[in-house]
């Protein structure tokens, strides 16, 4: 994929050339967070998808040849990396399980969601404002297909995310953090340096102020951009010659012409009336009252660990919300490895996950599965010792990791998988979160995409074992998850993939109005019920925090 041409750009202009690609360009945006040089885990290029030319549908009975060929068959009309996602409840298929709850129908809800605010709604918060193809084929998509929207399409309105959509486009832009002599060095996937030892705590330094660290607006770093298309082109792209659009485009990304600032985010919501348009899947009452049912087939034998989690309904019907705005907003205020904006029907993906799932850099695999979490309002140290000495909180990690080692061993060389870091901790979200670090060398035979597909969904966010606390996990959360806990997704051949756990992730439907988002944890044995509660509510504090201060 040659590219055309390349520009530097500072962290200060870098927010508003984003938005201005998803506004007007109706750009897919991967975006990594400005976290510290030694925090992890980390990813070092953000991408924008621009004029999707090729699109693929997952259902049920696609066959996975359908994505490799889409993944991997050179396409003169595409550039070759591929954006997509797949969904969660699609996963249950592999383990011979399926969900009939439906997804986005705020219409269904259980009779017994409640009408009042969420139990425990915290009192300090503080107020950060800053102020559809066949199935299993592929089709080539009109010139001007991003600018035909869902609106204009009523035959597509309020349909379910499908199992998994995968993209290719015309242009892609690569936007990597410039090359600093003082900074730590990083290895190719990601991680920093060679500090591996168990209990590091990496961090960023300002996170003693009891806030998220947002972008470095006062210091300029420098990014490089570069911009890739396809080697066949189409004579037109939204409705300009393709030539008049390059030139446009980098007019834009050399700072030639200005974007147009970021509107500023104002919460579309007071408290109360947030209290009174938000509903949950499983409120306090319900919520513990199922940790308990959990607790019974742990000590039943039935499941060691399970993740639980709710979900939250925002009805944000005449407040003016912009999804988008929303979405840069978060990603300014509340950075993380894993940003992602996707656009399908009259749906807006939200996803602001802080946890990988699987990395492929040629052919060496990582996953970083994150369990065991620490909310704080003010850092103090010592609060990370704290952290991994919980037995509660270890137990948890232990056990995911030993599935995680199970799940990618079958993709990998046979002796290769092994734990290098175990009980590191990083902070995101006003969050400690404990992760660990899980290695194998991909088995020759094997794809990248092998490897996705055969491990999916991460083991983090279903418990252990599977397919037995999946099954658990249909029978008691009241709620279809969807494209929560599923993974978005860069692959960029055989042997190179990046891909995220899609938590801390929520959608938003043009039409109904309606921003629905989730939360959970983990549950073991000397779980608390309230507790356990608690700490869903602390995961979707940025979600609503940023609707309601």
């Amino acid at each position: 994929m040659p590219c055309i041409f390349s520009a530097s750009v500072s962290s200060r202009d870098l927010p508003a050339l984003l938005h201005h690609l998803a506004r007007t360009y109706h750009a897919d945006l991967l975006l990594c967070g400005p976290l510290a040089p030694a925090a992890a885990p980390r990813t070092e290029r953000s991408i924008a998808g621009i004029a999707p030319v090729r699109e693929l549908e997952l259902h049920t009975d696609t066959p996975r040849e359908h994505l490799h060929d889409f993944c991997f068959t050179p396409c003169a009309t595409a550039v070759s990396g591929t954006i997509g996602y797949l969904n969660y409840t699609g996963g249950l298929a592999r383990y011979g399980l399926r969900s009939d709850k439906p997804e986005n129908r705020p219409d269904n809800r259980p009779d017994n969601w409640p009408d009042n605010k969420p139990d425990n709604w915290p009192d300090n918060w503080p107020d950060d404002r800053p102020e559809n193809s066949p199935n299993g084929r592929s089709d080539q998509k009109p010139e001007n297909w991003p600018e035909d929207t869902p609106e204009s399409k009523p035959a597509d309105r309020q349909k379910d995310l499908p199992e998994g959509l995968f993209r290719q486009y015309a242009i892609q832009l690569i936007i990597s953090p410039a090359q600093e002599p003082c900074s730590p060095p990083h290895s190719v996937d990601g991680t920093a340096g060679t500090d591996t030892g168990n209990h590091t705590a990496r961090h960023d330094s300002r996170h003693d102020s009891g806030h998220d660290y947002g972008h470095d607006k006062g210091h300029g770093k420098e990014h490089v951009l570069e911009c890739h298309t396809a080697e066949i082109l189409p004579d037109s792209l939204y409705g300009k010659q393709s030539a008049a659009l390059l030139d446009e485009l980098k007019a834009l990304c050399t700072g030639e012409v200005p974007p147009d600032p970021i509107p500023a985010h104002v919460a579309p919501l007071s408290r109360d009336a947030l209290s009174r348009r938000l509903r949950q899947s499983l409120d306090r009452k319900g919520y513990v009252r199922r940790v308990e049912r959990v607790l019974e087939h742990i000590r039943d034998g039935d499941t060691y660990q399970l993740n639980l989690s709710t979900r939250f309904d925002a009805d944000l019907s005449g407040t003016g919300f912009d999804p988008l705005t929303f979405f840069m907003h978060m990603w300014d205020q509340h950075p993380a490895p894993f940003y992602a904006w996707l656009s399908h029907g009259s749906t807006r993906i939200i996803s602001t996950s802080p946890e990988r799932f699987l990395c492929v850099r040629d052919g060496q695999v990582l996953s970083q599965p994150i369990k065991g979490t620490l909310e704080f309002e003010s850092f103090t140290e010592g609060m990370e010792k704290a952290l991994t000495a919980s037995p509660k909180e270890s137990a948890e990690l232990s056990m995911i990791v030993d599935l995680i080692r199970n799940d990618i061993a079958a993709c990998c060389e046979y002796g290769s998988v092994q734990v290098s870091a175990h009980k590191e901790t990083f902070t995101v979200d006003r969050l400690i979160q404990m992760y660990s670090d899980v290695r194998g060398t991909l088995r020759s035979g094997s794809t990248c995409l092998d490897l996705l597909l055969d491990a999916f969904p991460g083991g983090s966010v279903t418990g252990c074992p599977k397919q037995r606390t999946m099954r658990i996990i249909e029978k008691e959360e009241p709620h279809s998850r969807g494209l929560y806990c599923g993974s978005v997704v860069f692959i960029e051949d055989p042997q190179n993939m990046d891909s995220s756990i899609a938590i801390r992730t929520g959608w938003y439907d043009s039409i109904t109005k309606a921003l629905c988002f989730f939360s959970g944890s983990g549950i073991v044995l000397d779980s608390n019920p309230e507790s356990e509660y608690r700490e869903t509510l602390a995961k979707a504090g940025k979600f609503l925090r940023a609707l309601a201060p």
